[in-house]
């Protein structure tokens, strides 16, 4: 009988390659639910996602702060499993089982100050901050990859947050904030702002609209949650193509002028040196 119920198993497995997937799904779930650590690292995550996109960081540094923020997740990820099979087999208090609870939360505590560390590094070194009032000097247009593929990402992570802090609907269906309408007006608000053509904006807003009103006909949303995402999406390419723009002009632009004066001042200083030196070793003068 035994035998029978694995092959069964086995052959469920087999039959529903993608279970793991919903099994994954299903463990992250439980440890935001149950974790309230985690549920910070997941708003920084989020708030880290946005100030890369606001703040225009590059691909390394972007990849740096999502590594080390990942590795806090899955540091705490483990730290819960720990915690659960301590539980699970130690009876009552024992030393043993103390140990293994507090070398994993040491874990977690390491890779927060390396996340730490690493945040401090990027978001307040001096040279990022030159880079940063540089880039405030100058502009240049949101790079239209990087703000749809940051704003999908953050938008889906907010909505995801949202349903699981307001017990409402599931990750991916359902829930305060409709996240189909949500990453579906940020595409149309990037093409609105990026596009020199209005028929193409147009006829993007006229998909997203389309996409919410599929929301509301198929019952997944109602016409509040997914004015709701309409709304999100909205702020964050508005702040992104607009708000940006608009925080530059209260920042003094460099002088050219000023800048050419000081490039030709070391050169200036050599030439006026080697005349004194000429004159100096020049016996006619003598």
């Amino acid at each position: 009988m035994k035998n029978t119920n694995e092959k069964e198993t086995k052959t469920e497995r087999k039959k529903n390659p993608l279970s793991s997937f919903k099994y994954a799904e299903e463990g992250v779930l439980h440890s935001f639910r149950t974790q309230p650590h985690m549920r910070f690292h997941f708003y920084v995550l989020v708030v880290v996602l946005l100030s890369g996109l606001l703040l225009n960081f590059d691909n390394h540094e972007m990849l740096a702060l999502l590594f080390s923020i990942t590795l806090v997740i899955v540091a705490e990820m483990f730290n819960t499993v720990v915690e659960v099979i301590v539980d699970m087999i130690a009876d009552g208090y024992r030393p043993a089982a103390k140990l293994a609870k507090d070398v994993a939360a040491g874990a977690v505590l390491v890779a927060a100050m390396n996340a730490t560390l690493a945040g401090v590094l990027i978001f307040f070194g001096r040279q990022h901050l030159t880079d940063i009032q540089d880039q405030m000097h100058r502009n240049l247009p949101p790079d239209i990859t990087k703000v749809a593929i940051i704003g999908v990402v953050s938008l889906a992570l907010i909505v995801i947050i949202s349903k699981l802090i307001t017990n409402t609907g599931t990750p991916f269906q359902g829930g305060i904030i409709s996240g189909h309408s949500a990453i579906g007006f940020l595409l149309a608000m990037t093409i609105l702002f990026t596009a020199n053509n209005p028929a193409i904006a147009f006829l993007a807003i006229l998909l997203a609209v389309l996409v919410a009103q599929s929301r509301i006909e198929a019952g997944f949303h109602s016409l509040r949650e997914v004015i709701l995402g309409a709304v999100l999406a909205i702020l964050l390419t508005g702040l992104v193509y607009r708000g940006l723009p608009l925080l530059k002009t209260f920042f003094p632009s460099k002088s050219p002028t000023t800048t050419k004066q000081t490039t030709l001042l070391p050169h200036a200083t050599q030439r006026a040196e080697g005349s004194t030196r000429r004159v100096e070793g020049d016996p006619t003068l003598g």
